[in-house]
């Protein structure tokens, strides 16, 4: 115990419990103030990774504003750093290109697609809270006649270099003695072009972005063929070196999982504040503590329900059944619910 810590003991003993709480230690000490949030504050807003053409997930529509679950969380981040939403801003990234951009500071995190394994964690990023797991699947023609993996003995796969999904390919074909014949692309538009110009029989990536591709090509009939049953999180990352960043980014995550649980929404936080629950009074900031510990303003999880809304409302608008992809939750419910979500207290 240092000097200071022993002084602060030493004090709350003789002050009795009227001071208890300031005298916490740890959930209530602010948080040691790294470079990225200083940077990020200094120049205005959040520079996040982005996947160009990952409908659902990153993506400009069509007056060029970005949309998707991905954009979300890093608006969600902007929220915690700088109180608004319109403060992020998207680099477009390759598959190859993401994880260096990271590693150099052209982005201050990295919200795209990206699945969490040891080798990357322990290449100088650390991932944070998965905001979405995923499958890899094999798309193919409807009249293939493929039904199974084993149907594909033989084809062609259209693969993306750099992605997991390369080492899935070969992980598979091994484990299950299929011979499948890849063809390597190094960016997701050509990889999908080659695949509908026919260059491939079979189309490999994340299960996601195959119902994405089929639904933007209602004339075309596809089939889809799961890979394997191992879920890939799908989780966003920061630079190694910096834990208040990388603790903004894990709890601004969080606030939309918890508000899920908390049952807060758009609609409802407002009236929310009013609750007399600690554990919501809590989130929301009404009681102080879980902003100052992180170096943020004590309502942050109340801006980002207000502004971005709760995991299930950012989920539906990006992947449901209103967004034309309808993607079951699946997974990616609470864990309530039989998911993977897990909400993580805010006290």
């Amino acid at each position: 115990m240092t000097v200071a810590r022993a002084f602060l003991s030493l004090a709350c003993l003789v002050a009795g419990s009227v001071l208890l709480g300031a005298c916490s230690e740890g959930p209530t000490a602010p948080a040691a103030g790294g470079p990225t949030l200083a940077e990020v504050r200094a120049r205005g807003y959040v520079r996040c990774g982005a996947g160009k053409d990952t409908t659902g997930f990153s993506a400009p529509d069509s007056h060029g504003r970005w949309r998707g679950l991905d954009v979300d969380t890093c608006r969600a981040i902007a929220v915690a750093a700088l109180g608004s939403r319109d403060k992020a801003r998207f680099v477009p990234l390759t598959g190859q290109q993401r994880i260096t951009a990271l590693l150099t500071g052209e982005i201050d995190v990295l919200p795209r697609t990206t699945t969490w394994t040891l080798q990357r964690d322990a290449g100088g990023i650390n991932f944070t809270i998965p905001n979405y797991y995923d499958y890899t699947a094999f798309m193919i023609g409807a009249d293939s006649g493929a039904r199974t993996l084993r149907d594909l003995d033989g084809a062609t796969v259209c693969v993306q270099t750099g992605s997991l999904t390369e080492i899935v390919f070969a992980d598979v074909a091994r484990r299950t003695h299929v011979t499948m014949h890849p063809v390597i692309f190094d960016n997701v538009q050509s990889t999908r072009q080659a695949f509908l110009a026919g260059r491939c029989d079979a189309l490999a990536t994340d299960q996601s972005a195959l119902i994405a591709l089929r639904a933007m090509k209602p004339k075309h009939r596809f089939a889809i063929i799961p890979a394997s049953d191992d879920i890939a999180p799908l989780t966003p990352a920061v630079r190694h070196g910096d834990d208040q960043w990388f603790d903004i980014v894990k709890f601004s995550i969080e606030a939309m999982i918890v508000a899920e649980h908390l049952g807060i929404n758009r609609a409802n936080v407002e009236g929310m504040r009013g609750s007399r629950d600690p554990v919501i009074r809590r989130f929301l900031g009404v009681e102080p503590g879980n902003g100052r510990a992180l170096g943020l303003r004590d309502d942050f999880a109340y801006q980002i329900v207000r502004q971005v809304g709760n995991y299930a409302e950012v989920y539906d608008a990006n992947l449901g059944a209103g967004t034309g992809l309808n993607i079951p939750r699946g997974p990616n419910r609470l864990r309530r619910d039989g998911g993977l979500m897990l909400p993580i207290g805010f006290y």
